[in-house]
């Protein structure tokens, strides 16, 4: 019996050792199986992190404009003739006639002035002239008798000669006289003030009663505005590489929001036949009729200048620029997906949209909404988008051709 007793304690220890090894033998691999995930997890974080860096940017084509269209530049509607009225009298208005928006032809009368001084000092001067008169009248008559004496040894030579002197005085002062008094009838002539053009009186700055001060001394004196509308002037800064195509005669026409699809034919008359030096423009003058009165003087508008702008140009979205300091740039992907920086010369600004004259290829691709960080030569990743979400049309842009390949890495949104 005792040998039975010894291998039962030895079956119960091989039993717990074989126990203990399968625990373990399960904790490694358990801890092998977490190493290995966690390996996996990190290397696909690391993945991810070096994905994220590379910046995915949406990329769009320029867009082709028409090779042949007019040039399109925005204007301001001026009068032909603008004029503040004054008074040239002093006194206190008695009375206006045209109010504001009121047509008026030349000579029409606008305003009277009440003048009590001016009369007064008329009327005073007029009894001068009359005393003048009367004394250059008696001087005529004494030199007169003097010189029939002296035939007769009545008088001597030397009282003739005092007579005579004194008619001379008393005439120059009855020329002095009369002269006082046609500077008074016309300062009081003044106190009736007339059109001087016809046109619409535009501003009103007096009412009966007013003060009226002679001269225009101060912005309070003006008592009307008066502008000439029909015709009216368009001034336009065209850029220095149209320049020469502008010439008075040039056909040309007008499109105002508030008229749509109404042309105001009008034409160029005049340039200033000299480049800016600030804006590197020309400045030109368009004059059309208005006999309706239907364009108003400071209203916007675009003014369609008949010149024939040929070759080939492109037009970009104003999101797709960047502004450094060496100047305006696009930022343009290659076929290896690097970001190379292209300077531009840019022409006419359509407000969403701008004229590319030179720096870009209808087959680039160029980046929207570059980030101000981005560098030359820096990898990005691309995503194609439809060049109708990216750039709002042009003036009268033709339809973007299609691209000769696509870019590279691109995908379809």
């Amino acid at each position: 019996m005792e040998p039975e007793y010894q291998e039962q304690p030895h079956k119960k220890g091989s039993r717990l050792f074989t126990i203990l090894f399968v625990v373990v033998l399960l904790l490694v691999l358990f801890g092998a199986v977490t190493l290995f995930q966690r390996r996996t997890q990190y290397q696909a974080l690391a993945k991810e992190t070096e994905t994220l860096a590379i910046p995915t940017v949406a990329v769009v084509h320029p867009t082709t404009e028409s090779t042949q269209e007019d040039l399109v530049l925005p204007g301001t509607l001026q009068a032909y003739v603008e004029s503040p009225i004054y008074a040239r009298t002093n006194g206190y208005l008695k009375q206006w006639y045209h109010d504001i928006g009121s047509r008026v032809h030349q000579g029409e009368l606008l305003v009277d002035i009440d003048t009590p001084e001016v009369d007064q000092q008329l009327s005073q001067a007029r009894a001068d002239l009359n005393t003048s008169q009367a004394n250059a009248n008696l001087s005529k008559i004494t030199a007169t008798r003097f010189q029939e004496l002296i035939k007769t040894d009545g008088v001597s030579k030397q009282e003739v000669d005092n007579a005579v002197g004194d008619l001379e005085a008393k005439v120059a002062t009855v020329k002095s006289s009369e002269a006082n008094v046609r500077r008074l009838e016309e300062l009081e002539s003044f106190k009736h003030v007339y059109a001087p053009f016809s046109g619409v009186i535009t501003r009103r700055n007096v009412d009966t009663g007013t003060l009226i001060n002679a001269g225009n001394g101060g912005a309070s004196q003006q008592l009307f505005f008066l502008a000439q509308t029909d015709p009216i002037r368009v001034y336009l800064s065209v850029q220095e590489q149209y320049a020469p195509s502008i010439h008075a005669g040039l056909g040309a026409f007008l499109e105002l929001t508030q008229y749509p699809g109404q042309r105001f034919e009008g034409k160029v008359v005049r340039t200033a036949e000299s480049i800016d030096l600030n804006t590197r423009t020309l400045l030109t003058e368009v004059d059309v009729p208005n006999h309706n009165g239907s364009l108003l003087p400071g209203g916007y508008a675009q003014v369609h200048l008949q010149v024939k702008v040929a070759g080939a140009r492109l037009a970009v979205p104003v999101n797709a620029l960047l502004f450094r300091s060496e100047g305006l740039r696009a930022v343009v992907v290659d076929s290896d997906h690097k970001a190379h920086l292209k300077p531009l010369t840019i022409g006419r600004d359509y407000g969403t949209t701008l004229e590319v004259l030179n720096g870009l290829e209808a087959s680039d691709w160029m980046v929207l909404n570059p980030a101000d960080s981005i560098e030359d030569g820096q990898e990005v990743r691309v995503k194609e988008i439809t060049p109708t979400a990216a750039t709002p049309p042009a003036a009268t842009p033709s339809s973007p051709s299609a691209p000769p390949k696509p870019a590279p890495g691109a995908k379809k949104p």
